[in-house]
């Protein structure tokens, strides 16, 4: 398969059910070959070539065969399918089709946020555990709102609903959240369900940034250990968020259930921070 969104979000040409297939993009998490238990390999064009003539995995470099890639000459550029900018953005009708929904945007932040933990998960959570993909969902791409009943499907298929009922809260999360494919479709889809933080031990870099220009806050524990402390459905209190925020100093969140107190640490740029209070990039930009 060639290396393009398809194959890497799961869409087409589906290996059997617990069969082997050997492949040449760039993804192979659990089940996103379009097959749950499908055992793919992630190899290069040649392996999968010379793997594929002689029907089982096969070293290219032990073939008597003579490989050589060379660019081409000039490269033609076709540029006819560009429209130019109209001159007066304002003034540019958007027509939106039925599965087109508003883009969600974030409010700024508030003095103090009191919700529950709606969501405990362990380690290396990736954005497809988040929101996933593939030919089920990738139609709904720009419908958030629909997007937003498989959130978390495969880790908890009851928490878009728990989400809305409690409207919005924190999720709770172990090393790496956030890993794998850099999708803004993983922050957005929870901030329209209402999160207003993640509490990690670490998070992978893109997803971080992405969850702090969709506005929702990336605290990693002070002490790890501190993620043991905190169950789902305990509700937690950020009392100072916005002023310790503003002001670089600690923050702690209160888990009001147990009557405890958890010291955070909110990683960001200057720059960040004040596009966390006010609510996101886009909120960001228009102040600005």
């Amino acid at each position: 398969l060639e290396c393009a969104c398809g194959p890497c979000i799961g869409m087409g040409q589906s290996p059997n059910s617990a069969g082997i297939s050997l492949r040449t993009f760039n993804r192979n998490f659990e089940g996103r070959s379009g097959t749950a238990d499908g055992q793919i390999y992630l190899v290069s064009p040649e392996t999968a070539a010379a793997s594929a003539i002689k029907g089982c995995f096969c070293d290219p470099m032990t073939l008597d065969v003579d490989i050589s890639v060379e660019n081409p000459e000039k490269f033609t550029i076709n540029d006819n399918m560009i429209i130019a900018p109209a001159e007066e953005g304002n003034d540019v009708l958007v027509l939106r089709g039925p599965n087109i929904k508003p883009f969600p945007v974030g409010e700024a932040l508030p003095a103090s946020i009191e919700k529950p933990a709606l969501l405990k998960v362990g380690d290396n959570i990736t954005t497809d555990h988040i929101m996933p993909a593939g030919a089920k969902i990738l139609p709904y791409r720009s419908n958030i709102p629909h997007l937003s009943q498989y959130c978390f499907e495969v880790c908890d298929k009851a928490f878009p609903n728990r989400a809305k009922l409690s409207a919005g809260g924190f999720i709770i999360g172990g090393e790496n959240y956030g890993q794998g494919s850099s999708r803004e479709h993983a922050a957005l889809v929870p901030l329209w369900l209402g999160v207003k933080a993640v509490i990690a031990k670490s998070f992978a870099r893109i997803h971080k940034a992405n969850l702090i220009n969709s506005g929702i806050l990336p605290l990693t524990f002070k002490n790890p250990q501190d993620y043991d402390l905190i169950d789902e459905g305990d509700v937690l209190c950020l009392k100072d968020v916005r002023k310790e925020l503003e002001a670089g100093e600690q923050i702690f969140i209160y888990d009001k259930t147990k009557n405890i107190k958890i010291e955070l640490v909110c990683d960001r740029s200057e720059r960040q921070a004040h596009i966390l209070l006010a609510g996101g990039l886009l909120n960001y930009t228009k102040n600005n």
